[in-house]
This record gives structure tokens, sequence and C-alpha cells, in this order.
């Protein structure tokens, strides 16, 4: 009966370690980052943004990731952001449905195209990707896992509860 106890709990033991691992995590821009010259609406097209996603900017220190409303997006209105960070690897964690603005406070960047809409939509996300430096400023506590670091608690949970479940069949 307690090797029966001991392989639930190492059954709840994978799903919590798996479920976090569901989370898409977007390095926007890609390659490229945070930067001018990168047309990001083209970039968040065929792309499905869900609560619990993150974003990644990497950028210089002379940018900046600001979120802010609706119209300071659509005017480039710097100084009135939500939150603003500046250094340079900024994860942004995806919490609610709806869409989400960001720019770069530095003086004409705006304008010249360095902002970003995201529609977040309700529901959580089926694939991983890449991760990156978490900045306590624009991100959740949740922790990022990378693809690796997730099939491998994956395959080493399942490697307890094959053992736990060994010699449970054992002691019949």
């Amino acid at each position: 009966m307690a090797s029966l106890s001991a392989g639930m709990t190492c059954i709840l033991l994978v799903l919590g370690m798996v479920v976090p691992g569901l989370a898409t995590v977007y390095t926007v821009g890609d390659t490229s980052g945070w930067t001018t010259g990168v047309d990001y609406s083209t970039w968040t097209q065929g792309k499905t943004f869900k609560i619990g996603d993150s974003l990644v900017f990497n950028y210089p220190s002379f940018h900046t990731v600001d979120e802010v409303s609706s119209s300071d997006y659509s005017t480039c209105t710097v100084g009135n952001a939500i939150r603003s960070d500046n250094s340079g690897a900024t994860t942004v964690t995806l919490k609610a449905a709806g869409t989400i603005y960001f720019i770069c406070g530095a003086t004409g960047h705006c304008a010249n195209g360095m902002k970003l809409a995201v529609k977040v939509e309700s529901g959580s996300s089926t694939t991983t990707t890449t991760t990156t430096t978490t900045n306590p400023d624009l991100s959740s506590s949740s922790p990022n896992r990378s693809p690796f670091a997730t099939v491998f608690t994956t395959w080493a949970a399942l490697f307890v509860i094959l053992i736990v479940n060994i010699s449970f069949w054992q002691e019949f």
C-alpha cells in the first residue's frame, strides 16, 4: 500500500514538472532581437500568444522596453510607461487575455517602427521554445524551462516511477 501511494506521488511530481514547460517562450524579433529596422507586426504573424507564454526582449542598453497604453502605442508617446526596463534582457510573462503594447522609449525609435502589439488569447500553449535571462521588473516569479530541461526532468521522474513500481511488484 505504501508503494502505491509513492507511485501516485511520483505521477503528481511528473505532472508538476511537465505542466510549467508547456508555455511558449518567444524571443522578440528572433535573432534580430529588440532593435530598430525590424517589422514587429510581421514578426507576430502566424504566432498565437496565450496566457502563460513569455516574451523575451534582448537588446543593447540604449534601448528600453516600455509597456504602454494603446493610445501611447499609436502615437509613440514616451514618458507614460506602465512598466519600463532598460537592462538589456527583459522577459514578460503574459498574464491576461487582450492586447499588450510595447515601445522603445529612446528618441525616435518607436516612430521608426520599434513597437510591438501582442494579442494574448486565453488558454495555455502546447509547445516550448528557448528561454533567456529574466528581469524581475517586467516578469512573473514562475520559472521558464528550456525544452531540454523539461524533457530531462520528465524522463528522470518516469525513471523514478519505474523503480517504485518494480519494487512494489517485487513485494508480492
